[in-house]
């Protein structure tokens, strides 16, 4: 007789007790993500200014974590795919508490503050600090966003907590991003490090209370169950791998946050010496980028009825194109190092928000759509690859910008030891970096929602359609 092999199969509950909840609960779990991710924004200057990395060791040292990252994403979302355990609820929901547990702790190690250790010490726990982060929020990060497809198949519900998902990552994020100046720099506006590690840890519970309720707080009803079927496929990462890069809708939802990373993180290293040396007022650094984000929150209510009416990648794509006009107004208005310059650069992140709301409603639902695209086009679901690979893209963006941010400040004549007495000719060139670095992330999300991204509104009606009268058939 035939090996046995495993297949999944896919069942679907009622999606009538769809409510609240349940968006609240998926929204607090990136909400707890995202406490902790946002501390990375101040890794660079913490391990330049206050600890004495040097900015182009740095700059490659930023690189070389990501590497841990091609290798801890991929094997994790294979590991969670090929995982045949029976949990008592969900597999995804187990291994998001067990990173949530390890998050709790992890992020204070990336700001261990011994300033007085050698050179190659302080490389060490750089380096070994940021895996141990990065493995955890791995572990809890991957299998949480491929939850979104398992607590409805209602494509107006991915919406709905892609909203929700997308609420709660910025709400982590701005709260710990207006924060976190504040408390960190002194009133000369130079970096006070060694108060960093306590912050981080005071996050990290936080955080754990967060995945608290959303593992006790959610219920799958597209549940994955185990069937044996001898003609069945093994699964293969490889050709889990395949499919996402000849699958255009994973594709072109993966490259618009690639670039829009590239070009955030790089500016948000700019940035934060933009508003040390050229506006000298870096406690209010933190409140003015969150801005960004207010469009989010102004579409949310909206997001069902815009997504019904236009589609999700019309919607998307004007609202990339008006991201990108104002990242030019912001290249060439005078903004200058008063209050009235501050106001310019405000009103430029103002018209951004209009634009990148859409885009932060409905990015992780785009994946969802990819999903079910894979499945429409080749007959598989590998959802923990897919987010894994996914997840990896974005986080190689994330690395990269700020090693582009921070070299290309370098070349312009920073130099971290002054912390914020920069020259003027180098404030001003962080001015300049700062729009610039942020027009080519909105310029690459453009292409890839308008010309890479490839399900309209009609293709999934059509999607929607085939899939449902297959399941009808089985």
């Amino acid at each position: 007789m035939a090996n046995a092999t495993t297949a999944r199969k896919i069942t679907t509950q009622s999606a009538e007790n769809f409510g609240f909840r349940d968006k609240l609960a998926y929204g607090l779990g990136d909400f707890g993500c995202n406490m902790s991710f946002a501390l990375k924004g101040t890794l660079t200057l913490f391990w330049t200014q206050f600890m004495g990395i040097n900015s182009y060791v740095m700059a490659s040292l930023l690189l070389l974590v990501q590497i841990w990252d091609a290798i801890n994403d991929p094997v994790i979302g294979a590991l969670v795919d090929s995982d045949r355990h029976t949990y008592k609820r969900n597999k995804f929901l187990a291994y998001i508490w067990a990173g949530g547990l390890g998050l709790t702790f992890a992020g204070a190690l990336c700001y261990i503050p011994w300033t007085g250790a050698p050179a190659m010490a302080k490389n060490i726990l750089f380096v070994a600090g940021y895996i141990i982060w990065d493995a955890f929020y791995t572990v809890a990060n991957v299998p949480y966003g491929s939850m979104l497809s398992l607590i409805s198949a209602d494509p107006v519900h991915r919406a709905q907590l892609s909203s929700f998902r997308s609420a709660g990552s910025i709400a982590g994020s701005v709260s710990t991003n207006i924060l976190l100046p504040i408390l960190i720099y002194d009133a000369s506006n130079n970096l006070r490090g060694e108060r960093i590690w306590i912050i981080a840890l005071g996050m990290g519970l936080i955080g754990l209370a967060c995945f608290h309720f959303m593992v006790n707080n959610t219920k799958i009803r597209v549940n994955t169950t185990i069937t044996l079927k001898e003609d069945a496929p093994k699964f293969n990462v490889f050709r889990a791998a395949g499919h996402f890069m000849r699958n255009r809708a994973a594709v072109g939802a993966t490259l618009a946050p690639v670039g829009n990373f590239i070009g955030m993180y790089g500016a948000t290293v700019a940035s934060q010496i933009m508003f040390q040396s050229y506006f000298k007022n870096a406690q209010i650094s933190g409140l003015i980028s969150q801005i960004a984000y207010i469009g989010t929150f102004l579409y949310m209510p909206f997001i069902a009825k815009i997504v019904k009416r236009f589609g999700k990648k019309e919607a998307i794509t004007a609202g990339a194109l008006l991201s990108c006009l104002a990242y030019i107004l912001m290249l060439v208005l005078p903004i200058t190092p008063d209050g009235k310059g501050i106001a310019m650069f405000v009103v430029c992140q103002l018209l951004n928000a209009l634009g990148n709301g859409i885009g932060n409603c409905l990015s992780w639902s785009l994946m969802a759509g990819a999903m079910d695209y894979e499945e429409w086009k080749f007959g598989t679901r590998n959802e923990g690859t897919t987010y894994a690979l996914h997840s990896f893209f974005r986080k190689l963006a994330q690395g990269l910008g700020p090693s582009l941010g921070l070299v290309a400040a370098t070349m312009l004549g920073y130099n971290a030891s002054l912390q914020a007495a920069q020259t003027p000719e180098v404030a001003l060139n962080m001015r300049y970096l700062v729009a610039a670095m942020y027009l080519l992330g909105a310029v690459v999300q453009l292409i890839a929602y308008g010309l890479v991204f490839n399900l309209n509104k009609k293709t999934m009606a059509q999607i929607e359609s085939d899939l449902a009268a297959r399941k009808n058939a089985q």
